[in-house]
């Protein structure tokens, strides 16, 4: 998906032999090769020689390090995709989904119309929302327990969750795709003087705010968007760059299994009707397993994960362990201090560590010297 594929291969290879050379030899003062260049004109790595050595005290020492930016920046690519731009050419937004979406558009706000589960999930969702951002905080301001803080709501669509979230004094950002949902939220949001200073809609999709919006949110919330995206993976970069280092993101969609497919298909839109026929496509949905690894693989690290379940005759939700339909996810992104470090720097903060304790190690500044 990252591309460069043929380069990253022959860079773990290299690197590899690299890792077992040097911590599996045993004879001093042993020199090896430990750096390569990229051509940009041809796909392939050319190693230069350049030295390790070995002390007395069987302990590494780094003389010399080089590598051409050209290869630091592939490399960084590869093995650090949430530094990463993604490219705003290609969108998450499923053009079928925004048909959908759009006939219904007129309709959110009718709290007893098709909508209704997703006005009577807020009663899980916002304070799950609220509790789990309190955490981060030392204290807060009562009535106002969101105060100060920045939340982007992904695919907002008529601002069911929005408006909770702009009440609770978090400054929010809702966006969506579907131009008509974003004038029924801006429309229902104009009837509070407060919400209306809180609160900004935008009809956009997340990748074309995604550069001037990086690192700006102490929360992104996704509700029940997942499962409506066309790359999931894409997505979850997307929500990774624009929050802040610590900051969380919250997901609400389903799993993918023979019940929900029975139940969330089948029963929901075909029989019951509780959502319109074609709302949701089985194959879209997302198990919390695979969305753990994606989290994962993105830099963001799973607090939480806690099963829904909503009652068609009382019209509720409530909480339950079972995950196999509903389910609700927290992740946190990592601090700066608990991203991995890049290469090159690695290895220049270990040759200064160990210059440090060149006092402590007879022999090791004639080593570094040489």
């Amino acid at each position: 998906m990252w591309g460069g594929r043929k380069l990253s291969c022959s860079g773990n290879r290299f690197l590899g032999a690299i890792r077992s050379r040097c911590w599996g030899t045993q004879t001093e003062g042993i020199r090896l090769i430990t750096s390569a260049v990229y051509s940009e004109n041809q796909r392939s790595w050319t190693p230069q020689t350049k030295p390790w050595i070995f002390s007395d005290y069987r302990i590494m020492w780094f003389k010399s390090y080089r590598m051409t930016s050209a290869c630091l920046n592939r490399i960084k690519i590869h093995r650090y995709p949430w530094t990463r731009l993604y490219s705003t050419s290609r969108t998450t937004v499923d053009s079928s989904e925004v048909k959908t979406f759009l006939a219904l558009a007129h309709k959110w706000w009718d709290e007893q119309g098709i909508y209704a589960p997703l006005h009577s999930m807020n009663d899980l969702r916002v304070p799950f929302i609220r509790d789990n951002l309190l955490k981060t905080v030392a204290d807060h301001q009562p009535g106002k327990p969101l105060s100060g803080m920045k939340i982007l709501d992904v695919g907002c669509g008529g601002g069911l969750l929005t408006e909770p979230l702009g009440r609770l004094g978090a400054s929010v950002i809702g966006i969506d795709p579907v131009d008509e949902n974003i004038k029924t939220a801006q429309h229902h949001k104009s009837f509070d003087p407060v919400l209306d200073k809180r609160i900004e809609y935008r009809a956009c999709s997340l990748e074309e705010i995604l550069e001037e919006m990086i690192e700006t949110f102490d929360a992104v919330v996704a509700s029940e968007v997942v499962e409506h995206v066309i790359d999931l993976e894409a997505f979850i970069q997307c929500c990774c760059q624009v929050l802040k280092p610590g900051g969380s993101l919250f997901i609400t969609t389903i799993n993918k299994t023979q019940l929900s497919y029975a139940l969330g298909i089948v029963f929901a839109e075909e029989i019951a009707g509780i959502v319109p026929k074609g709302t949701h496509t089985w194959e879209k949905f997302v198990s919390p397993e695979k969305l753990e690894s994606i989290l994962e693989s993105n830099g963001l690290s799973v607090q939480s994960v806690a099963g829904m379940l909503y009652n068609p005759l009382s019209g509720y939700w409530h909480w339950t362990e079972n995950t196999s339909l509903n389910y609700a996810a927290h992740a946190v992104k990592s601090g700066v201090q608990d991203q991995p470090v890049p290469a090159e720097f690695a290895f220049k903060e270990e040759t200064e560590e160990l210059r440090g304790q060149d006092s402590t190690i007879p022999g090791a500044q004639e080593e570094l010297k040489k």
